[in-house]
């Protein structure tokens, strides 16, 4: 998540002092990511330096400073809005990792430890949904985020799902290839 950009946009709107932008920025993502206020200076701190934002009092500090956006600000906003995130390399997802270095370890049963993260997930599944049942008829941010999550969520379960599958398929081709003698055992025979 771009914090810079998001602000940036925040900032679009017109001018903000930094709690104000906190505040908003919360509120925009349904407050499901909460933002530290000192992360939000610090970020109105290196765009002012990037010449992107500049404040209407430079000379007063912290919340008595009012932010707002400059052309330089606007283009780079603009260009962060059209262009795709880089989505080239997988990320490093702990889950995924987990299974991953796993496999071939003797003594783990990586099955079991599939289904626990699989139950798991679908735990969470069913409180965001109670979240999204209870509140987004309210807040349209809130359930965009939830929705976003829980497609996310769902991703994994499916991963999981092909994973287990996968592994599964690996262990009896293993054991075929073991039990079945090669050409060069049956020459010899």
């Amino acid at each position: 998540m771009s914090v810079r950009h998001a602000l940036l946009a925040l900032l679009s709107d017109g001018p903000k002092y930094g709690l104000q932008l906190r505040n908003e920025f919360e509120a925009r993502t349904g407050e499901v990511w909460p933002l530290n206020v000192g992360q939000v200076y610090q970020t109105l701190a290196r765009l002012e330096r990037d010449g992107l934002v500049v404040a209407d009092d430079a000379g007063a500090e912290g919340p008595q400073r009012l932010y707002r956006v400059t052309r330089a600000g606007r283009r780079e906003l603009e260009e962060w809005l059209v262009t795709p995130p880089d989505l080239s390399a997988p990320p490093r997802d702990e889950l995924v990792m987990k299974v991953l270095v796993t496999t071939e370890i003797d003594g783990v049963d990586v099955r079991a430890m599939i289904q626990t993260h699989r139950r798991y997930l679908i735990s969470v599944m069913q409180q965001w949904t109670r979240v999204k049942e209870d509140e987004s008829a309210f807040d349209l941010h809130l359930a965009l985020a939830v929705d976003a999550e829980l497609f996310r969520l769902e991703a994994l379960v499916r991963w999981l799902d092909a994973a287990e599958g996968r592994l599964k398929r690996h262990k009896v081709a293993r054991r075929a290839s073991v039990a079945r003698p090669t050409a060069r055992e049956r020459e010899t025979q």
